[in-house]
């Protein structure tokens, strides 16, 4: 058997090498006029590496140092002084140092993001011993978002040492292995009420039965984990007997999704996710609900009626808290994903486990017992900003978007 080239090759020796760093005002052909500038010394390009920032750009270029150095180093700056630039010649050996083990994405999101923040954010990332390798920006409205990536920590300690700053400096962090998975197909597994829909159904309900505040009272208190769900549920439906089933109509048509809901499913889908939606509410709405945004799978309790009235009773098993957990394996073998490839997004007590199950738990506007014990937790009233803790950015999706309507 032939082995694979790329497999069995060695690294490469260390040889002479020289960065070449252009800074200054941005334009059209700047990295080719350098390129060009370059190739004519016959040098091989190691590394390169581009940033703008408000038209101002920073290139680096790191080649094998040529034999007429002199001759190349004067072309370098007569095209740095023609393009009105700085330029600066570092000569060294090798190529970068190899990344130290530990490496993660650090996804920091705010509304608005302040330096005092990302102060106290690198510093802390400093302090662990590791080192920022690169930073980028994801968005930069309704939300700021800026993806840091960093190698030389546990990624598990960082999460530890950031979510403590986080509340704190008032911003959101996520911090996530990298690797290839997060490049992968994967399943995002949802809840419903107060999450991918703004509002509680069961409210909206018992509102035509003249008892919402009562049932508003325990659905909180059920949400917080100070009650038992399964339980609380039945209590709050028996409220619901002789309510009109036409009732789950009028409540399907008032419902607001979260803002960015759509965008993210978009997005996603066009990258080969799959969705769930797994709800301690009703199949009657969560199903019309899956077939509206293209969800794959969907699981809720459903409510009994009998002569087109509500009875106050639920039909078969209660898909409580240890029910959105089985659900989210179950949807996961169906979907051929494995569970560490899974994301579930939660706001209550009901989707802790949920949560602790998926390869990654994300607390949305999330109560402070679910937020303490999600992987990382979002507090921006924008659920597409998920996409931004995926790598995606939102220059990419408002692209995406306008090729499809092109």
């Amino acid at each position: 058997m032939t082995a694979e080239t790329s497999g069995d090759t060695a690294p490469p020796t260390r040889t002479d090498t020289l960065l070449v760093t252009l800074t200054g005002p941005d334009r059209p052909g700047v990295t080719s006029q350098l390129l060009a500038t370059l190739a004519r010394a016959g040098v091989e390009v190691v590394d390169l590496e581009q940033i703008i920032l408000r038209r101002r750009l920073v290139l680096g270029v790191l080649v094998t140092v040529p034999s007429a150095l002199d001759e190349l180093a004067s072309r370098v700056e007569q095209v740095a002084a023609e393009l009105g630039m700085q330029v600066e010649l570092e000569r060294g050996t090798g190529d970068n140092s190899a990344r130290p083990r530990g490496r993660s994405h650090v996804t920091v999101i705010g509304a608005p993001l302040l330096a005092t923040a990302m102060a106290e954010i690198t510093a802390l990332i400093a302090g662990t011993g590791a080192n920022i390798d690169r930073i980028e920006r994801m968005a930069r409205y309704p939300v700021t978002a800026i993806e840091l990536h960093v190698s030389g920590a546990d990624p598990d300690v960082l999460r530890t040492l950031l979510a403590e700053a986080s509340a704190r400096l008032g911003v959101d962090l996520a911090v996530q292995p990298a690797g290839l998975q997060r490049r992968g197909r994967r399943l995002i597994v949802m809840d419903v009420d107060s999450t991918l829909v703004q509002g509680e159904v069961i409210e909206m309900l018992a509102r035509r039965a003249g008892c919402e505040d009562e049932v508003r009272e325990v659905t909180e208190a059920a949400m917080r984990g100070e009650l038992d769900f399964a339980e609380s549920l039945h209590a709050r439906v028996e409220r619901l007997a002789g309510v009109p089933e036409s009732a789950l109509d009028e409540v399907y048509d008032e419902l607001r999704l979260a803002r960015g809901a759509r965008t993210m499913v978009r997005t996603l889908r066009r990258l080969g996710y799959r969705f769930a939606i797994v709800s301690g509410g009703f199949s009657q709405v969560t199903d019309r609900l899956a077939a509206d945004l293209g969800i794959d799978y969907a699981r809720a309790n459903t409510l009994e009626v009998v002569d087109g009235r509500l009875t106050g009773r639920i039909l078969g098993e209660v898909v409580d808290r240890p029910g959105k957990a089985r659900a989210l394996r179950e949807f996961a073998r169906a979907a051929g994903i494995d569970v560490s490839a899974t994301i579930a997004v939660g706001d209550g007590a009901n989707d802790l486990d949920m949560l602790a199950a998926a390869g990654l738990g994300i607390a949305y506007n999330a109560k402070p017992a679910v937020r303490e014990a999600a992987d990382t937790s979002v507090n921006v009233p924008y659920l597409d900003t998920i996409v931004y803790l995926l790598g995606i950015s939102r220059e990419e999706v408002e692209a995406a978007d306008a090729a499809d309507l092109d």
